[in-house]
């Protein structure tokens, strides 16, 4: 299961919560505390062993994931990690009292980044955003993690970016980060204000995509659109997919929502009410979540959509209605690896059969856009498109114009969905 903080909160002394994509790590509950613990068989003995990784709150799901990757690769090498422990703790001293701790080393720049992730990232981000951030931390900081801030000159910061120049969106957001955690050091106290912030000020709009390439050839960064006898064909092929797949694509077109939305839908956020059936997505799960004038997302179901929506309830009931095999519900990337092992061009497991896409060089949020596109050429307005697929209206509109347009929603998305049945019908 992905990790729920308010099921953490509800767990009684003596029960325990586990992630089953982490194997071994454990939420326990006593009468006084929640610990994130490993379990795991001892590589020495074959016996069970555990060691402790921290409390939570104080330690994030994210933090906990690190520190079990840790523990596990340890463990791996056949290292007794509960023994290490026991042998590493502090000694005492010929009074009985604790040792002197020697002085602590200077800041660094990973102690920077660390502060960071575990005071703000950690506790601002969802996991998987805070799981990426310190992967990046852990893999990219190796030329500068054990320097003095004050080391980071303009030209090493502009040397250490420009190692990952090749790969610009990644290097972008790196840069992102490092100004961010250094503006979090300045704040805590921990930074003096006279160490410069280079990365706020060095290679400024020179990190930018030069889009994807497919067979050595780039295509660009042009957004993705499909004509409407390209949408008429691609429904008309659907069937090819898999079930999970082909619902996935559909849902996309039918309701406008986007990806990580269409994954993570629940039986009990659907309802039936006077007008037709209706999916609520919580606020919590929108891309908007943070965003104080946001709300919880409603959405009509209309034809294909409410008959997919329909049959996943009747199989996985209140629960998630596109669940996966280990835990949770699927991610993104099972239906955008689907979708491209169909393309022409994909060399993926060459010796597996399977039939190709007839429209080329797309991916499953360009279906968004489509649906997107295609409320503006039915005549739909702008504040009701926007609101159909989610998007907070700007500046002072968004303000004051606090118009749930429901009603409106149910209009154009039917009209959608009969524009898109004609598609579908045309041969």
């Amino acid at each position: 299961m992905h990790f729920d903080a308010r099921a953490a909160k509800l767990l009684k002394p003596g029960e325990h919560m586990i992630l089953d994509s982490h194997p071994g790590l454990r939420l326990v509950c006593t009468a006084s505390r929640r610990t994130w613990i490993y379990r795991y068989k001892s590589p020495v003995t074959g016996l069970m062993r555990q060691r402790k990784i921290g409390a939570w709150p104080a330690m994030s799901a994210a933090a906990a994931i690190a520190e079990w990757e840790k523990l596990r690769a340890a463990r791996d090498e056949g290292r007794e990690i509960a023994a290490e422990k026991r042998s590493n703790r502090t000694p005492l001293s010929a009074t009985g009292t604790a040792a002197i701790v020697p002085e602590q080393a200077p800041y660094s720049v990973r102690q920077i980044c660390d502060d960071y992730l575990v005071g703000h990232i950690e506790r601002h981000r969802k996991l998987k955003g805070a799981i990426e951030v310190r992967r990046m931390f852990d893999t990219m900081l190796g030329p500068i993690g054990h320097l003095q801030p004050e080391e980071v000159t303009r030209a090493r910061a502009f040397d250490f970016l420009n190692i990952y120049s090749a790969t610009p969106v990644q290097a972008s957001k790196l840069r992102t980060e490092l100004g961010a955690a250094w503006d979090y050091a300045y704040d805590s106290g921990r930074l003096a204000d006279s160490v410069p912030n280079w990365w706020r000020q060095i290679m400024r709009g020179r990190l930018r995509s030069a889009g994807k390439r497919i067979e050595g050839k780039p295509i660009g960064t042009a957004k993705r659109v499909l004509t409407p006898s390209e949408t008429g064909e691609l429904l008309r092929w659907l069937p090819n997919f898999s079930e999970t797949i082909s619902d996935v694509l559909t849902l996309y077109l039918w309701t406008g929502t986007r990806g990580g939305e269409i994954m993570a839908i629940e039986g009990r956020e659907v309802s039936e009410e006077e007008d037709g059936l209706w999916w609520t997505i919580p606020k919590a799960k929108t891309k908007n979540a943070r965003r104080a004038g946001a709300t919880d997302l409603r959405v009509p179901l209309i034809g294909r959509a409410a008959a997919i929506v329909e049959r996943r309830r009747a199989q996985f009931g209140d629960g998630y209605l596109f669940p996966s095999t280990a835990s949770g519900h699927i991610e993104q990337k099972v239906v955008q690896s689907g979708v491209y092992m169909r393309q022409p061009y994909a060399k993926t497991l060459p010796k597996m059969k399977r039939t190709r896409l007839p429209v080329t060089h797309w991916a499953p949020h360009d279906l968004r856009r489509t649906a997107r596109t295609m409320l503006s050429a039915l005549g739909c307005p702008r504040d009701v498109a926007e609101s159909i697929i989610g998007h907070m209206l700007p500046g002072v509109e968004g303000v004051y114009n606090l118009h749930s347009y429901d009603a409106e929603r149910r209009a154009w998305l039917t009209r959608l969905s009969d524009r898109l049945e004609e598609l579908a019908a045309a041969s």
